[in-house]
C-alpha cells in the first residue's frame, strides 16, 4: 500500500470519505511479544486526535502498575488530547488457575462482568477508542461467547474503534475483524533463560 493507498476499491456504494472514516475492529493475536504494546501505541494516536479512550484489561493483575497505564492516564489528565479511563476487569494471570476463596466471584464471573460493562459503554457510545487487552483469551477459554461478541461489535453504534489483544483469537473473530495482525516469535530473551525486565515488559 504505497503512501497509504488501497490496492482495491470495493463497489460498496460508500464515498471515499465514508469508507475511510468507517470504525474498525482490530485484533492483535499470535504467540509473539508486542500485541498489547501495539494496541497502546494506537491508543496514543487516538489520544492525539482528542478521542475518549476506554482501556479494559481482562487478564493482567490489578496490582500491576504497568507503564502504559501510568503514561496514558497522565496524558489523559493534561487536557491536551483525549480522556483516558482505565478499567481492570479480571483477577490477573487467570491461566495459572489460582484458587478462588470461598464467597468470592470466580475469575470467569469477573471477566463476564467486565464484558457486560464494555457492552454498556458501546451502547452509550462512551468512548471512541477501546482497548480490550487480553480479551482473546476469554473467548478462547469459552468464558465469553465469540458469536455474541461479534454480534455486539457488528451492531455497535456510531464511530467506535475497538482493538482486541491476546493469543488464540477465535477464527470467527478473525474472520469478522477489519484488521488482524498475528505476532510471530522469532527470538525472545526468555528462550535463553532471561526473565522479563523493567522498561521492556512493564
Amino acid at each position: 500500500m504505497p503512501k497509504g493507498q488501497p490496492t482495491v476499491v470495493p463497489d460498496d456504494g460508500l464515498t471515499t470519505r465514508q469508507r475511510r472514516n468507517r470504525a474498525l475492529v482490530m485484533v492483535h493475536t499470535g504467540v509473539g511479544k508486542g500485541k498489547s504494546t501495539a494496541a497502546f501505541g494506537m491508543a496514543l494516536r487516538a489520544w492525539n486526535q482528542g478521542w475518549p479512550i476506554g482501556v479494559f484489561q481482562f487478564v493482567k493483575s490489578a496490582k500491576w502498575r504497568v507503564g502504559e497505564e501510568n503514561a496514558l492516564k497522565a496524558l489523559g489528565e493534561t487536557g491536551k488530547g483525549g480522556t483516558v479511563v482505565w478499567n481492570k476487569m479480571g483477577e490477573g494471570w487467570s491461566w495459572i488457575q489460582r484458587e478462588v476463596a470461598e464467597g468470592e466471584q470466580s475469575h470467569e464471573d469477573k471477566a463476564r462482568e467486565g464484558w457486560e460493562q464494555v457492552k454498556r459503554d458501546l451502547a452509550e457510545e462512551r468512548y471512541k477508542f477501546y482497548v480490550l487487552d487480553e480479551f482473546a483469551y476469554l473467548l478462547h477459554w469459552g468464558w465469553i461467547d465469540t458469536a455474541e461478541v461479534v454480534e455486539v461489535l457488528a451492531n455497535r453504534p456510531g464511530q467506535q474503534h475497538v482493538v482486541i489483544t491476546g493469543r488464540n483469537a477465535p477464527q470467527e473473530l478473525v474472520d469478522f475483524a477489519d484488521l488482524v495482525t498475528d505476532m510471530s516469535k522469532v527470538k525472545h530473551p526468555m528462550d535463553a533463560g532471561q526473565k522479563g525486565q523493567r522498561g521492556i515488559e512493564w
